[in-house]
């Protein structure tokens, strides 16, 4: 009995330092925050009380064999484990509380479009990993932007729904990649999205293979930096060039690689910053390369790698933010807009993100085919793979989705 109330008592301290460590980071809800742990200290207080007079009646019923004493003990030990749940119920609503942004939208509404374009993904996937359209479906960027997918809707990787739909796309990325170099598909835009599919996975799914591929990966994007004139990256390995597309896939991902505890060294990060620093334009906007005009894409990419960077307080954030707010959505290339788009609009503002997500929920489950998949110029897995993860920021599961 003592080990079980020692195992409650625990049960109550985590709970507080965990309600503490989820919340530090919402300066809106400060003053929550501050009522939340009070009233938990008060509740570990009295689970402690309950613990010490428990303790102290069982050993005078252990000396007087005082029966009355051994079930006040219990009684003590009942509103203890009661307080305990409490808390820890209390902890885990009040955390959510902070991080869920008020909506209008039914969360049934973007679960049905969700899953709808999960079951196509599922049902057209081939026996070995990747998909039959076109060209672009066995593309290991494609590949790993449809495996994240899944990981982004929070199903168990390992038994859930998906899981062996993931578990055949990571082994096709793992297939594509060069046992030398560490090198992923025949381009470094497969590169960066494919590195981003294991980094998600990795620690999620359980698979030996996942964390040294990744770090091969990870160290690939890194000497392909290090080789490069302007610090950043473009099609291959080898290129002396730069640009935004290419660079923003390979910053996600060695965010997502820190993330999931891979050492990326902090200069890495600050020189693909001054890569973007120089193709930023005058009106907030980013440009293709430097000097280049901007658009909406380009600039979202270059909102959201300043954001997972934090440096959202800077100018060139703003500036950026406000560039994109008063921007035309993309046409051209409109599923690769949505996939940068969504996150950039997450991280502007609750308010700025609330507004985009509206009208992308009513968008989408619009244009969804019967089958489940989108349309568009890359095959239907690329388009269904992104317009799914401009929508996963409503679920938040993925640690790339933190704000």
């Amino acid at each position: 009995m003592a080990r079980i109330l020692g195992s409650t008592l625990l049960l109550a301290s985590g709970s507080v330092l965990a309600g503490l460590a989820n919340s530090s980071g919402a300066a809106s809800g400060q003053s929550m925050l501050q009522t939340g742990a009070f009233l938990s200290l008060l509740l570990l207080a009295i689970v402690i009380s309950s613990t010490r007079y428990w303790l102290q009646g069982m050993r005078r019923s252990q000396s007087n064999g005082d029966s009355r004493l051994k079930n006040s003990g219990g009684k003590c030990w009942h509103c203890a484990l009661v307080l305990g749940i409490a808390l820890a119920s209390y902890r885990t609503s009040f955390s959510q509380q902070l991080f869920v942004d008020k909506s209008d939208i039914a969360p049934t509404e973007v679960d049905k479009i969700y899953v709808k374009g999960l079951q196509f993904l599922n049902r057209t996937q081939t026996p070995e990993g990747n998909w039959p359209d076109r060209s672009y479906g066995s593309e290991p960027a494609v590949v790993g932007l449809a495996v994240v997918s899944m990981l982004a809707h929070g199903d168990d990787p390992n038994f859930g729904p998906y899981s062996q739909s993931i578990r055949r796309g990571l082994d096709y990325i793992l297939k594509q990649m060069n046992s030398q170099t560490g090198y992923i598909g025949r381009s470094m835009y497969n590169h960066g999205f494919a590195t981003l599919a294991l980094a998600e996975a990795y620690g999620a799914v359980n698979d030996h293979r996942l964390g040294p591929a990744l770090e091969k990966a990870i160290s690939l994007i890194l000497n392909a930096q290090a080789q490069n004139p302007f610090g950043a990256w473009r099609y291959s390995p080898e290129s002396k060039d730069a640009d935004t597309t290419v660079s923003g896939a390979q910053m996600l991902a060695l965010f997502a690689a820190r993330n999931a505890g891979i050492a990326v060294p902090e200069s890495a990060i600050k020189k693909g910053l001054a890569f973007f620093a120089t193709c930023q334009t005058s009106d907030g906007g980013y440009g293709y390369t430097p000097g280049s005009s901007a658009n909406a894409a380009r600039t979202a990419i270059g909102c959201l790698v300043l954001s997972l960077s934090k440096d959202k307080g800077s100018k060139a954030f703003q500036t950026a933010a406000n560039f994109l707010k008063n921007a035309p959505a993309e046409t051209n290339y409109q599923q690769y807009y949505l996939y940068y788009a969504s996150q950039a609009f997450f991280h502007i503002s609750p308010e700025a993100w609330n507004g985009w997500n509206r009208k992308n929920v009513k968008t989408l489950g619009a244009t969804q085919n019967a089958e489940g998949n989108w349309d568009g110029q890359f095959g239907s897995t690329f388009s269904t793979a992104s317009s799914l993860l401009s929508l996963a920021l409503n679920y938040r599961f993925l640690p790339i989705y933190e704000r």
